[in-house]
């Protein structure tokens, strides 16, 4: 049975709900499951925007032929090459044998690369092109990196419509509930996107940048992205989202606490650290243990504050592990204009805090406090000492 909902006038989401996936990429944690989504325009030419992720292309194929009621599929529009948007092209030539597709040169290779047979319907476009299918007309606009070198996106000139491909995107399952003014984002899906945005596109955050330039004068009035909801208004709260996230600066001041302990006292020594922050008025503040938390979580929330004290356990003369490993994501992902402290601890080999810190310093842009404390074994009384001025350290590099 079909499930569709109208976009506007001539325009509907296909897509589907994928609630049985439990790792985005086979990476990322999918609590809320995720949505894929794809669009159908119904004009003079019928045109339908990127297919879905093979796990619900049963449904993703009944809504199409639902909406078409018997139309012959014109074009079909890739903006994105990614397997979980465009694993269905090949069924949807076997099923449309006359579609012409449009898409940009570096897509067509990967298109081949993947083993799609398109040369015979290939209808190039580059950046900056237009083309009419009707009364609606589009123009498409490259966005290389954001977050594949192929990506673009279409802009329906006629309705104001952005289809953005993975820009714009987030974790979760729509439900029903296809537009943002449908849900309340703010408490249910705002740590989402910014964990499907810092995880997925954060290291790009120049290319948003860039994209955003190309799609300045645009009179955006709704945006339809591959993931999440529609946004049909208040674009600018999640524009503004993008951009901050995009420029690496953080969303809010505050203090986020991440901890590695073996055996409680590290964890211990962050939960006096975390009090003395509060009793000094710091409330915007989280802590996690890096060892039973996803680093995709670590790194959402990294980018969601303005400070991190790092404690860390010694491990075989190194860092632990998984603290090893989220340095490394947040390294990976470009993170950069936070201010750091750090608490480190060992029994006999105690150099995980000079590790940490020459691993920060090979970050753009990160500034690291002197205010280092010291934990042998457990913390004492000249700990808290030291925990003290850290605290005073932290909270004078506040704005």
């Amino acid at each position: 049975m079909f499930c569709v909902r109208k976009v506007v006038e001539d325009i509907y989401w296909v897509g589907g709900n994928d609630r049985r996936l439990a790792l985005f990429e086979n990476l990322h944690p999918l609590p809320k499951g995720v949505s894929y989504n794809s669009y159908l325009l119904l004009d003079e030419k019928t045109v339908l925007f990127d297919t879905v992720d093979w796990s619900i292309s049963r449904q993703f194929f009944e809504n199409v032929e639902a909406v078409l009621k018997g139309r012959k599929l014109d074009y079909l529009v890739v903006n994105h090459m990614e397997p979980d948007h465009a694993a269905c092209i090949e069924e949807i030539i076997l099923r449309y044998p006359e579609v012409k597709i449009i898409s940009t040169d570096k897509s067509f290779v990967f298109m081949r690369q993947f083993g799609f047979d398109t040369d015979d319907r290939i209808e190039m476009v580059a950046d900056g092109d237009t083309k009419s299918f009707g009364k609606h007309e589009f123009k498409f606009i490259t966005a290389p990196m954001v977050h594949w070198p192929e990506v673009m996106v279409s802009f329906d000139m006629t309705t104001g419509i952005l289809f953005s491909a993975d820009a714009f995107g987030t974790f979760g399952t729509l439900d029903g509930k296809l537009f943002n003014d449908e849900v309340n984002f703010e408490r249910d899906w705002i740590d989402e996107a910014r964990r499907y945005y810092t995880n997925i596109v954060g290291k790009y955050g120049p290319h948003v940048q860039i994209l955003f330039k190309k799609i300045k004068d645009l009179d955006i009035k709704m945006i339809c992205p591959l993931h999440g909801p529609v946004w049909r208004n208040n674009l600018s709260y999640f524009i503004e989202k993008y951009d901050k996230w995009s420029k690496y600066e953080p969303e809010e001041e505050g203090v986020m606490i991440v901890y590695s302990s073996m055996y409680g006292n590290t964890e211990s020594a962050a939960n006096v650290l975390a009090t003395k922050f509060v009793e000094k008025g710091i409330t915007n503040l989280v802590i996690y243990d890096v060892s039973n938390t996803h680093v995709s979580t670590l790194i959402s929330e990294t980018f969601r504050v303005s400070h991190l004290v790092i404690a860390s356990v010694t491990y075989n003369s190194g860092i632990y592990p998984p603290m090893h490993n989220y340095l490394i994501d947040m390294k990976a992902l470009n993170l950069q204009k936070r201010t750091v402290a750090l608490i480190e601890n060992g029994s006999w080999a105690c150099n995980t805090g000079k590790l940490i810190g020459d691993f920060f310093a090979g970050m753009k842009n990160m500034t690291l406090l002197d205010n280092k404390v010291t934990l042998l074994s457990a913390m004492n009384e000249k700990n808290g000492v030291d925990m003290d001025a850290l605290v005073d350290g932290v909270i004078k590099s506040m704005k």
